[in-house]
């Protein structure tokens, strides 16, 4: 008789070799002050923020089911509360980045309670109109400019190598922190709530999942990545506005990133990151028609792979770089015939 053994797994040795590379290509980008141009850090800075924003997106909307076009309140918001901690304040402004982003998930507490009034399509428009709140709010403070914004003062005594050396490096680091924490967050018991919440808050709550506890906690860690995303973009651009710092558009890119990448994947955004990054690189230049191209592009990807090009990839191939599903793997063994009786079988 063969009794049949469960193991299981949640890496394979493929995954395993990837994060390694991952680490290596980390590793070896640290270095890039030292060997690389600055506008090349300043191109890294821009996509960086532009995958942190599109990673929290993700983890709400594709991983929470909570589709937000108004997360650029919380953008802005961070790039506004560095602003005014470095300038007004006398705050590092290195320092005052992961400040920003605290105090960006502060803000979100309240406003939370009247976004989660909102269900559906209500929820999407509800947060638009928030952060409209929020841009018009900051276009009546002449403390940080009003509405034609202000320039990052407090940046001005650092030499530029220096100033440009640490924004990279704590973008980068901002940068791993995103999919690392994202990971094995998701690999929690939080985020197999989280993803049950998303396919159906009843079910889950009759599970005893606390809905409302887990909902408000992504929430914020959305927020949270939102409002680092927004400090450390303004940080490497030097001027802040309300019209760049609360517009749309962000929402736009998040999106964009994370359907031609893949929803509901960590690897989505990475991947439209990279995608929008060689688009806007050598496409910028044909003003609207580039934004009508990223628009075609958009639809095209969205018919022919519905679950983005990562998505089709993962399921044509069975490969993940950061798996987060579990796979039983079954084995059998010879063993006494009295040890072969069935019952109940626990992975």
């Amino acid at each position: 008789m063969k009794s049949t053994h469960f193991t299981v797994l949640r890496t394979s040795r493929g995954s395993q070799a990837a994060l390694l590379g991952g680490c290596l290509i980390a590793a070896a980008a640290a270095a890039m002050p030292w060997w690389g141009e600055s506008n090349w850090m300043r191109e890294f800075n821009q996509i960086a923020c532009y995958f942190i924003f599109a990673s929290m997106w993700n983890l709400l909307a594709g991983y929470g089911g909570m589709v937000s076009i108004g997360q650029q309140a919380y953008l802005g918001f961070g790039g506004y509360a560095m602003l005014i901690l470095a300038n007004l304040f006398d705050v590092n402004p290195f320092l005052a980045v992961p400040i920003a982003a605290v105090l960006t998930a502060l803000v979100a507490i309240p406003v939370s309670k009247l976004a989660f009034r909102l269900k559906g399509g209500y929820f999407a428009i509800g947060t638009w109109v928030i952060a409209e709140v929020f841009r018009i709010s900051f276009s009546n403070v002449p403390a940080v400019g009003g509405g034609s914004g202000t320039s990052l003062t407090a940046l001005a005594e650092i030499e530029r190598g220096t100033r440009e050396s640490v924004t990279f490096w704590i973008t980068l680091a901002a940068v791993v922190a995103t999919i690392g924490l994202t990971y094995f967050f998701l690999r929690s018991k939080q985020g197999l709530a989280l993803m049950a919440i998303r396919d159906s808050e009843t079910a889950s709550a009759s599970q005893g999942i606390d809905v409302g506890s887990v909902k408000l906690g992504v929430y914020l860690v959305a927020a949270l990545g939102a409002g680092l995303a927004g400090a450390l973009y303004f940080v490497g651009n030097l001027r802040i506005s309300p019209d760049a710092a609360f517009s749309v558009n962000w929402s736009a890119f998040a999106i964009f990133l994370v359907m031609i990448g893949g929803l509901g994947t960590i690897e989505g955004p990475i991947v439209g990151a990279v995608i929008f990054w060689a688009l806007n690189k050598f496409f910028s230049d044909y003003g609207t028609w580039y934004l009508v191209g990223l628009g075609l592009l958009a639809i095209v990807i969205t018919l022919v792979f519905k679950q983005g090009l990562w998505g089709y990839l993962q399921k044509r191939f069975a490969f993940r770089v950061f798996p987060i599903q579990r796979r039983l793997e079954i084995s059998g063994a010879h063993v006494p015939a009295a040890a072969a009786e069935p019952g109940p079988v626990k992975a």
